[in-house]
């Protein structure tokens, strides 16, 4: 049997790069996956045609995770889909917008950042957790900017990543007298289009260069761990940010 037969999974930003990782992995452990996106939906149309065509079952929902009305909409398809009760949420959604030293930045900035990273977990967290009974997991995305403070140009970033590492560790708490586990994942230097767009590719060769592993991550090996995360495998594991980085950065 697979280790996530039966359950049901809502992946947000779960169209590309590591968040289409995680929702292909999530459905070939046999969870039925909601496949959330808000602006590409020719990647998510990609990814949700992908699972299919390897035997799993899932549905695509737009849906913009910093708005509460989307994000309720996004909680109703799925139950009206798969039925009331959800198993797992992955927020993956989140992103850096622009490298802005703090004399570029402005408030709105600012506080753009922070909704696309912080507020939008919190969002969905809020919303999901009532139809999730005992046993369910919740895995955030931060990152290792989120324990180090990033690179050049990453301060609002890094402060909303270091904000979800304390949310987890948080609902982790409040939660966990209710059987649900939340943990995040940590990643470093990882080959996406994140990268592709805010990090020079000398940089990029440089770190890889001063990982132990001697590369980049690559998104399939974020989403085994968030697999694992959610899966029985780590009953006893909660309130946990795991470093996902080739050894480049020790917590």
């Amino acid at each position: 049997m697979k280790k996530l037969e039966g359950k049901i999974a809502i992946v947000t930003g779960g169209s590309r790069d590591i968040g289409r990782a995680v929702s292909e992995r999530l459905a070939e452990e046999g969870a039925r996956v909601v496949v959330n996106y808000c602006n590409n939906k020719t990647d998510g149309e990609a990814t949700l045609a992908a699972i299919m065509a390897a035997g799993g079952s899932a549905i695509l929902v737009k849906a913009d995770l910093t708005v509460v009305a989307d994000v309720e909409r996004l909680v109703a398809e799925s139950r009206k889909a798969f039925g009331e009760q959800i198993d797992i949420l992955v927020n993956v959604t989140g992103g850096m917008i622009a490298r802005k030293t703090l004399a570029e930045m402005d408030l709105d900035f600012f506080n753009q950042v922070m909704a696309l990273n912080t507020t939008s977990t919190f969002l969905a967290t809020k919303a999901v957790v009532p139809y999730m009974p005992a046993g369910s997991a919740i895995v955030n995305l931060a990152s290792q900017a989120g324990r180090d403070g990033g690179g050049p140009g990453a301060a609002a970033y890094s402060t909303s990543k270091g904000a979800v590492m304390s949310f987890t560790r948080a609902m982790a708490k409040e939660l966990g007298p209710r059987g649900i586990r939340v943990n995040s994942l940590c990643p470093g230097m990882i080959a996406t289009s994140f990268h592709d767009r805010f990090t020079k590719d000398a940089v990029r060769e440089n770190v890889a260069a001063s990982t132990p592993l001697r590369r980049q991550g690559a998104a399939l090996e974020v989403a085994a761990a968030a697999a694992y995360l959610v899966s029985e495998d780590a009953s006893f594991l909660t309130g946990t940010n795991l470093d996902v980085n080739g050894g480049l950065y020790f917590s």
